[in-house]
């Protein structure tokens, strides 16, 4: 486990999985899963359906803005530049 996975790891609702991070969050109507991969330095963002069995990729510009801003602060308590949040992959 590499060093920004392990900070990740130790804010509220991360889980480390090797080398990368994942958190899950609820709104009112939505759920999504959210991953940090170190060797890619990337953030991907997945919309989970029904029972969570079944997620979905989703592009950034779908997932609500305040997700997006508390997963760019989490980076950065983590060490991990925000601008990776917003990386095209």
């Amino acid at each position: 486990m590499t060093e920004h996975i392990a900070a990740l790891s130790e804010l509220e609702g991360w889980r480390a999985e090797e080398f990368a991070a994942r958190v899950h969050y609820r709104g009112a109507d939505d759920a999504y899963s959210i991953e940090y991969y170190e060797p890619s330095d990337c953030v991907l963002y997945w919309k989970v359906k029904g029972d969570g069995e079944v997620a979905v990729p989703v592009g950034r510009d779908t997932v609500p803005d305040p997700l997006r801003e508390r997963v760019r602060q989490d980076l950065v308590e983590a060490g991990v530049d925000p601008d990776v949040e917003d990386r095209v992959v």
